[in-house]
């Protein structure tokens, strides 16, 4: 049972998020720390599982993609918990967490140091004033260097421009797999109590402003009985069930309107509550027509707050229906109006994303903050059922005095030393600009400026030139200077010329033009992408070619056919892979490569015009 406590005062209130790069172990500490407010006994409601990554897609790539809110009981101190993304290309996420919190928690593993995507939040953290403890994680794993890791942290903090009451930050040291937390590195001991101590004492409590009511809607959620929730910390004044409020809106309007439930966050679920103080960060349920940024404010002396400021979109690309000749075999949402809709009710949390009719009814420009802010929603529409075709990803560009700029980003290369030439001439190819290298361990730590369409391609080239080793982060700079012309993808593609089903017989016959992406007795259609040709020009084949059967036997025509694995590519490979005149086709069982003119003759007619 959750354990009720009553707060009188924001005094035993703390707000805190968590910044931690992709797998450093910011959701399994979360997760003890609710273990340990006596909430959850171990295993008990969770079987072990990950409580706060529970999308999965979340689970499946180890990063946190939406930001989730739980809270801890400790010591009468009640410690809401704010889990923001790692990754930059959801920047829309993190703008928001912050702005709900007074504290945060630099989560740090003890042999990787600090990453740049950590650098991304920690900056806008630092801006934003916040007060930071820093946890420096896994010290249990062999060749850890905690004390080394900890000055890196303080030189990061340094060079973002931190304040000296943000420099003077507490250090705990611990293992959140193992379930300990501790002052002193070599000192483990047997709970994480020292860093829910240390929250208390170091994290300011929120400011409990006097006078009328103010509420910025941070995020928001659903509920199949209530609809739409708006999710926020209050600011000033307090909020009561049932009252009349203003809801002040991003473009200036006012529109009354009446809270009928508030809630507070309790363990992972919400409680209901009667009335709600300043500094707590509660959910409201019945206010219509709201949007991420507006504010609720007094009913009769509305004054609104500045709204978030959202991090641009850097690229683009054209979702359209599924026209392939095998539409509608696998998926439930297959219409435009389908994929309309879903869009449109992932413009409501998804604050980075923006979405343009396309130059047909039946497409539409999205626009999002990188291949994987693009491939997350496509893989979750996939998943719910629905078909489409996606074009390939375009950087977005601008006029800026004049001057043509694209997006150029800051990348970080992790690799063993014996790879660094290889990720170097790689990166050098597209445009990069080494800025610097360090090596330790036997490892470099390569920094590079890349325009953004360079990166575009360049991870799946990178982990199969260095085995799999390479670690390859990237963040937004700015925009930039053009700086020219880019080299592509400079294989063609092997195109089927008939729809039926791939023997063996004539992929065996065709292995020597290039590598296959389909498998013997697969489906395929006219105009699909079935494998890449090993010159520059694209070929058409023909992959349903059974052997005739005579009833002659010849000698030496039945040797065995060896077939060469085919290439299976990941959503985001594809989306790296393709050419301006294809598509990747996603329905919920299959990913297939084609080229938008299905026929021979009007690719040719296209080529010439």
């Amino acid at each position: 049972m959750w354990r009720q406590i009553k707060f009188e005062t924001v005094k035993n209130l703390r707000n805190i998020a968590i910044i931690a790069h992709v797998d450093h172990g910011k959701t399994t500490l979360v997760d003890k720390m609710i273990m340990q407010g006596n909430l959850l006994r171990e295993n008990e409601q969770t079987g072990g599982d990950l409580i706060l990554d529970n999308n999965d897609i979340e689970r499946e790539r180890g990063i946190t993609i939406l930001s989730k809110n739980v809270s801890v009981i400790y010591k009468d101190y009640k410690i809401n918990i704010i889990d923001t993304p790692g990754h930059a290309d959801f920047g829309g996420e993190v703008e928001r967490v912050l702005n709900m919190c007074d504290g945060v928690i630099l989560l740090v593993d003890a042999f990787e140091g600090t990453m740049p995507q950590t650098r991304f939040v920690l900056q806008k953290a630092l801006s934003l004033g916040k007060k930071p403890i820093v946890v420096i994680n896994k010290v249990d794993k062999p060749n850890c260097r905690p004390e080394v890791v900890n000055e890196q942290v303080f030189d990061l903090m340094f060079t973002l421009g931190a304040t000296e009451e943000q420099l003077d930050y507490k250090t705990i040291y611990g293992s959140a797999k193992q379930g300990w937390m501790s002052h002193v590195a070599t000192e483990p001991t047997d709970s994480i109590t020292p860093l829910l101590d240390t929250i208390i004492d170091e994290i300011p409590e929120p400011e409990n402003v006097e006078g009328t009511v103010q509420m910025l809607v941070t995020s928001l959620e659903y509920s199949p009985y209530v609809g739409r929730i708006a999710v926020g910390k209050i600011t000033r004044g307090f909020l009561t069930a049932g009252q009349n409020v203003t809801l002040a809106k991003r473009d200036g309007s006012m529109v009354k309107t009446k809270i009928k439930d508030l809630m507070v966050f309790e363990g992972l679920g919400k409680v209901k509550a009667e009335r709600v103080e300043c500094g707590e960060i509660c959910a409201l349920v019945g206010i219509e027509g709201f949007e991420i940024g507006d504010t609720i404010c007094d009913f009769a002396n509305p004054e609104a707050l500045p709204p978030i400021a959202i991090d641009e979109p850097t690229m683009s690309m054209l979702f359209t229906i599924n026209n392939s000749p095998f539409f509608g075999k696998d998926g439930k949402y297959v219409t435009s109006r389908h994929i309309k809709e879903r869009l449109d009710k992932e413009l409501e949390k998804n604050l980075a994303l923006r979405v343009e009719p396309g130059q047909n009814a039946d497409s539409f420009v999205v626009y999002g903050r990188g291949v994987l802010h693009l491939s997350v929603l496509i893989e979750t529409m996939r998943r719910e059922g629905y078909e489409l075709q996606v074009g390939q990803p375009k950087v977005i560009t601008k006029m800026i005095d004049g001057v043509k700029c694209e997006p150029i980003e800051e990348m970080t290369v992790d690799c063993p030393d014996d790879c660094a030439g290889t990720v170097i001439e790689l990166t050098t190819r597209r445009k990069g600009q080494l800025v610097n290298m360090e090596s330790a361990n036997e490892r470099t730590r390569l920094e590079f400026i890349i325009p953004s369409r360079g990166i575009i391609g360049l991870r799946s080239t990178m982990i199969t030139a260095t085995a799999g080793e390479a670690i390859m982060t990237h963040r937004l700079k700015g925009f930039e200077p053009w700086v020219g012309e880019m080299e592509s993808r400079n294989v063609g593609a092997i195109i089927a010329s008939e729809s039926g089903t791939a023997y063996a017989y004539s992929i065996d016959k065709l292995q020597d033009r290039g590598k296959f992406f389909i498998s013997p007795m697969e489906q395929v259609y006219c105009g699909q992408v079935v494998g890449e040709h090993t010159r520059s020009n694209d070929i058409t084949v023909n992959v349903t070619k059974a052997k005739q059967l005579t009833n002659m036997r010849a000698s030496g025509s039945d040797e065995k056919t060896s077939i060469a694995p085919p290439v299976i590519f990941s959503l985001e490979e594809a989306l790296e892979y393709i050419r301006e005149d294809e598509y990747v086709e996603v329905t919920p069982k299959a990913i297939r490569l084609r080229k938008i003119l299905l026929s021979e003759v009007d690719r040719k007619r296209a080529s010439k015009e």
